[in-house]
């Protein structure tokens, strides 16, 4: 088995900076993301886009690039009229557009400067078949497939994605607990070189299908191949409760990444109801000595919330 790279990472930073949202930037420079396929239309429309929604986080301060594949499946892009070739190529391009942005970006810093901060890594994003459903079942959990079904759904991506050399997978804004375990059975059993971060997307202190922290986190203890365990996709003002919860029941390092705490309207696939927070780096500094190890932004969070994180972290 490859060396953990979240550990790699740890061993000379406490903190691991994630980027923030994706489609959110994307909007802000004209983009529509209001069809099914939301952010992962850019990848057929604008991949330059893409790619300078990645340096604005880089040079923000972020150690990690997730890929634009939250939405992006074989099955999604095929609906929409798309080739399987096709709808192999954008999901290969997604991780390609990421891992050259970072190349470009590590390659113009000086070397004092690469002295301060670890080479970013890429992280392939695995969302949930809630995220394919496009109706916000990912807020849900309203979703029951069998394990092999599970499988099924997300072993074609999740190929791609190790074909074109994502250093870990990011399975995000989980809700399902069943989807969870065929996800960390799959990487066992089929990418067994390879780690992810799993993270759930929770309602109060439980995944959205109603299953407890409780019950789900402790799960995981015994696959290492998860090298890190939280939450993302919620309100900032619950990552405190839920890291004192989290961090009672696992050992490994623990993710939160919050959303601005808006609240997301499937049907018109917008966000209401404006939460944002303005004290981003005092907030994710309180979820660093809680014992959040990887932290960074979800939906409506911007590079210049990574930024905050990065001023206190790398001080």
């Amino acid at each position: 088995m490859k060396t953990d790279p979240i550990g790699k990472l740890l061993n000379r930073f406490n903190t691991v900076i994630l980027d923030g949202a994706m489609a959110t930037e994307l909007e802000k420079q004209g983009v529509d993301t209001s069809s099914s396929l939301w952010s992962a239309q850019a990848l057929i429309d604008h991949p330059d886009l893409i790619k300078k929604v990645h340096m604005d986080y880089f040079k923000a301060g972020a150690d990690m690039a997730t890929t634009n594949t939250y939405q992006a499946n074989l099955a999604g892009f095929q609906e929409s009229g798309w080739s399987e070739a096709q709808a192999e190529h954008f999901i290969k391009q997604a991780v390609l557009i990421a891992r050259e942005t970072r190349d470009e970006f590590w390659n113009n810093l000086s070397d004092s400067e690469k002295k301060k901060r670890p080479r970013p890594l890429v992280a392939g994003s695995v969302g949930p078949y809630g995220a394919y459903l496009a109706d916000g079942s990912e807020y849900t959990g309203n979703y029951h497939l069998s394990e092999e079904a599970f499988r099924r759904f997300h072993l074609p991506r999740m190929k791609l994605l190790k074909e074109a050399n994502a250093d870990l997978f990011a399975f995000e804004t989980i809700p399902n607990f069943e989807e969870s375990r065929a996800l960390a059975a799959l990487l066992e059993t089929d990418f067994p070189d390879d780690y992810a971060w799993l993270s759930f997307s929770i309602s109060d202190d439980h995944l959205c299908d109603g299953t407890s922290l409780q019950a789900a986190v402790p799960y995981f203890n015994d696959y290492p191949q998860i090298c890190a365990i939280g939450v993302n996709c919620a309100s900032a003002d619950l990552i405190t409760p839920i890291i004192e919860i989290v961090r009672t029941l696992t050992d490994k390092p623990i993710v939160v990444y919050p959303n601005s705490g808006e609240e997301y309207d499937p049907a018109t696939k917008t966000w209401h109801n404006p939460g944002r927070h303005n004290e981003y780096g005092v907030l994710s500094k309180q979820w660093h000595e809680e014992g959040a190890k990887l932290i960074g932004g979800c939906c409506r969070t911007c590079p210049e919330d990574i930024h905050k994180i990065y001023s206190w972290a790398r001080a």
